[in-house]
């Protein structure tokens, strides 16, 4: 945008014309922009949220804020206090990778299986079973 504005500084003519297209078409560079929040907002939000650190109160202040709850995420932590939630199957257990599985079976074994990854995780999972491991998300 700048060298544009570099280009059209050379030509003398019409020079606040082609200035005034560039504007109204990219907008302003020396234009401010707006704050998304306001401080009282944002500190209303990290009280709210580090007082009950859940996916409802982030539901619950984009309701209030009138924003999305991924721009009160997103807001959350840049502020530096934003904690995600483990992911979890549909059963409401933590997730365990492939790799985990991998791990746990070549410790078990002692010896490096550099193929095994390629295996499918179920029948990673039930070879971990089969074996009697004990595997925990991390």
């Amino acid at each position: 945008m700048k060298w544009i504005k570099k280009i059209i500084n050379q030509i003398p003519k019409r020079k606040e014309i082609y200035i005034r297209v560039i504007d109204n078409v990219y907008g302003s560079i020396s234009m401010a922009q707006a704050k998304n929040y306001t401080d009282e907002m944002v500190s209303s939000m990290t009280e709210q949220y580090q007082a009950n650190p859940t996916r409802e109160t982030v539901d619950q202040l984009a309701k209030t804020f009138g924003k999305t709850t991924r721009s009160i995420i997103a807001k959350l932590s840049r502020e530096g206090v934003y904690v995600a939630q483990p992911r979890t199957t549909k059963t409401g257990e933590p997730v365990v990778s492939k790799s985990q599985f991998v791990s746990a079976i070549e410790a078990h074994f002692d010896i490096a299986m550099p193929t095994l990854v390629k295996s499918g995780k179920q029948d990673l999972q039930k070879l971990a079973e089969a074996l009697g491991l004990e595997v925990t998300a991390s």
